[in-house]
């Protein structure tokens, strides 16, 4: 099978920038990406459909509470990160 990457919709494709298998800077970084290019669209009144492909990797690498709590931060306006 040498070479071949399949990617399901439960599995998060190789990113060189995170080659360690610890993912927990993948997960942030796709967490933030999906919601900077969330933003980014809604600015220019775009679809954000090509967002989702962001939504879809963090949402198989982060344990769900994460994400609960980051958006829980978001609403509060006390996120850590830089959306």
């Amino acid at each position: 099978r040498g070479g071949d990457i399949r990617v399901t919709m439960g599995t998060a494709p190789f990113d060189s920038r995170f080659p360690n298998q610890n993912q927990t800077r993948n997960c942030w970084q796709n967490y933030l990406d999906f919601h900077r290019c969330e933003k980014a669209m809604a600015a220019k009144g775009a679809d954000a459909a090509p967002c989702q492909w962001y939504y879809r990797v963090y949402k198989s690498l982060c344990p769900s509470e994460w994400v609960t709590t980051w958006d829980e931060y978001r609403e509060e306006g006390t996120f850590p990160g830089k959306i």
